[in-house]
């Protein structure tokens, strides 16, 4: 037992005051030195440390029975241990232990009664609230006027959406029963349920603008982001059941290749960092084309740098003539991919054919071309293994387009197969239709006449078209509105799209966006808007690593984290009294490189450093000596 202090501010004697603690220190089942503060005794500035001492050996005598013939007797010193001893006895910090030659420290806790009363995760938590308190998310609410225990729910529902993203009612069990996420963020366990993880995504919903702009600001500042280059894209994810009141769930074109189940289209504004700055939702049948009028005004954020004329980088399904006009009288420049094949181009004397290495070390080809009646800077990229993916998707298509080919045939000498010659064509213009990319270099033709049944089928590819085709393989066009760029430049910008590409592709399987079972517009809104909250989160704490080259996907560093525990322990002591116990568990070689890097302590729970009686003597010295405080 000993005396510990902190410096505080004393309310008389000023600042840099030492504030005392009588601390025991012990060794815990791992054999780590623990620290247990048994009196916080306060400013005593009438004693110098060389009192505190008799004090605390004369208290430790107390508490061990034993006694020491060479401490003189102090009837002022006495007096405090007699006050501090009453203390102690009645906040009951400390075991007493009668005087006995049988007493067996190893016996103070019978081993027998200890019980490991709960196991719960907590390295992802930890990581997750640590990640808002450093993007101030606390701050924004309080100012809108958010009570503390409000703010509690909301760090305790985005965290769980990040760390296990399912629907309400099991996120309600998991947090019951799994998850420590309450104990970070102070939301009382008990009042954990499904309807008020409901009712506070709904709150945030209406909150959309101030969070997003909020978020977008932190990040910028966390990481020094200037938002000259801001990228548009859109994805759909679809419903679970009929949605037959929806105002916004519609049929469309699914990404995922549910033509059998309604939409909703989730358009997003997000800069080369993966960070979004604007989300919006759409009714489900808005094509890609149709999207960009709905987000063109949003464009101009209040964390772009108004100075410097920010690029808006689409891509194909975007860039229809009329959207790329449109950015442009809107301040913007542009950067896309063309939307049809450049044929007619001449290259002039002095462009240069770049040849340069991805970070996959595939080496492209770079050229700038010119076209008759465009005004745009145009980029011939060539590319060998957009070739191989071409050439194997075309050799897919032209074996299925066959086979429905072979399928018409065969039907003419079947009993009941089809054998009219209109039907005939009919068939054939249908899987024509369905295959455009192929069936445009077969030709294809119904031996027969109108009104009759045909006789055969022949068919054949084009070769001279075919050879058309392998040339221009594996070739695009980037479109740009830039002047005096270079061509690696150019292709860098356009690259950054592969970034919005990443984020949909952590919303839909990380954070488990799809599908939507809500039944209501306002809940479905509310539940895409709290997986984008959790996305910001996850983000920035992969955007940290990715900066040290730890390049990690979510799943992959939630699983490293929740490696780490905390358990719930309860035990008795020689005279009968209930020790309750809450430790973590140490994080692994793994975790404490990502603690490391996000600069977070390898525990929740550990308390402040403290300053040693040494450095008290010390102060106190310099004080005497007249140093200035």
């Amino acid at each position: 037992m000993y005396f510990k202090a902190t410096f505080r501010n004393h309310p008389e004697l000023g600042p840099f005051c030492p504030y005392y603690r009588l601390v025991e220190s012990y060794r815990n089942i791992e054999d780590r030195v623990c620290h247990k503060t048994i009196l916080n005794v306060g400013f005593v500035p009438e004693l110098k440390p060389e009192q505190l001492n008799i004090i605390q050996k004369k208290l430790t005598q107390l508490a061990s029975g034993t006694g020491d013939l060479f401490i003189e007797e102090d009837s002022i010193l006495d007096a405090y241990v007699a006050r501090f001893w009453d203390q102690i006895l009645s906040n009951k910090t400390i075991d007493i232990v009668a005087k006995s030659k049988n007493t067996n420290s190893k016996t103070w806790v019978d081993l027998e009664s200890i019980k490991h009363e709960e196991v719960r995760e907590i390295g992802a938590e930890y990581i997750g609230y640590q990640t808002l308190n450093k993007l101030q998310l606390n701050t924004l609410l309080e100012t809108l006027g958010w009570d503390e225990e409000k703010i509690q729910l909301t760090y305790t529902q985005i965290i769980s959406r990040a760390v296990y993203p399912f629907s309400e009612h099991k996120t309600t069990r998991w947090i019951q029963e799994n998850s420590a996420v309450c104990e970070l963020s102070g939301y009382p366990l008990e009042k954990i349920t499904k309807d008020k993880l409901y009712k506070n995504a709904l709150d945030l919903y209406e909150i959309k603008d101030e969070l997003e702009q909020h978020f977008s600001k932190k990040t910028n500042e966390l990481f020094d982001i200037q938002d000259k280059i801001i990228l548009f894209d859109l994805t759909n994810t679809y419903f679970e059941g009929r949605k037959d009141k929806s105002e916004i769930a519609r049929f469309g074109r699914s990404k995922e290749k549910r033509s059998d189940a309604k939409l909703i289209v989730l358009a997003m504004v997000v800069n080369p960092e993966g960070f979004p700055k604007y989300t919006k939702i759409l009714e489900g049948n808005t094509t890609d084309s149709a999207s960009l009028p709905n987000m063109i005004d949003k464009l101009r954020l209040k964390t772009l740098d108004l100075s410097v004329k920010a690029i808006v980088v689409i891509d194909a399904g975007i860039a229809t003539d009329e959207n790329l006009k449109l950015i442009q009288e809107k301040g913007y420049d542009y950067v896309c991919v063309s939307r049809s094949k450049i044929k007619d181009y001449s290259i002039k004397d002095g462009e240069v054919l770049h040849l340069i290495k991805t970070q996959n070390k595939e080496e492209i080809s770079l050229q700038r071309v010119h076209s008759s009646g465009q005004t745009d800077y145009i980029l011939r990229v060539k590319s060998p293994g957009k070739k191989l993916k071409e050439d194997a998707m075309r050799t897919q298509f032209e074996l299925r387009f066959e086979e429905e080919i072979e399928k018409i045939k065969s039907s003419l000498t079947k009993k009941n197969g089809v054998k009219k010659y209109d039907k005939v064509n009919q068939r054939i213009g249908r899987a024509i239709q369905k295959y455009p990319s192929v069936s445009k270099y077969y030709q294809i033709t119904a031996v027969g006449n109108s009104g009759e049944n045909a006789t055969d089928l022949i068919y054949q590819k084009k070769e001279i078209q075919d050879k058309e085709a392998q040339e221009n393989a594996g070739t695009y066009f980037i479109k740009t509105s830039l002047e005096s760029r270079d061509e690696q430049t150019v292709w860098k910008i356009y690259n950054t799209i592969r970034e919005i590409e990443s984020t949909f592709r952590c919303l839909k399987t990380d954070i488990d966006l799809r599908p939507i079972y809500h039944k209501n517009d306002d809940a479905s809104m509310a539940h895409l808007h709290l997986a984008i909250l959790a996305y910001w989160l996850v983000n920035t704490v992969r955007h940290q690593l990715k900066n040290q080259k730890i390049n990690c996907e979510w799943r992959e560093i939630v699983r490293i984290a929740n490696t780490q525990k905390v358990v719930y322990s309860t035990a008795k002591n020689k005279t009968d009294e209930q020790i309750e116990v809450k430790k973590c568990s140490e994080p692994s070689d793994k975790l404490k490189e990502i603690y490391a890097v996000l600069k977070i302590k390898n525990r929740p729970f550990t308390k402040k450093s403290v300053v040693h009686k040494l450095e008290i003597k010390n102060y106190q010295c310099s004080i005497n000596k007249g140093s200035p405080g």
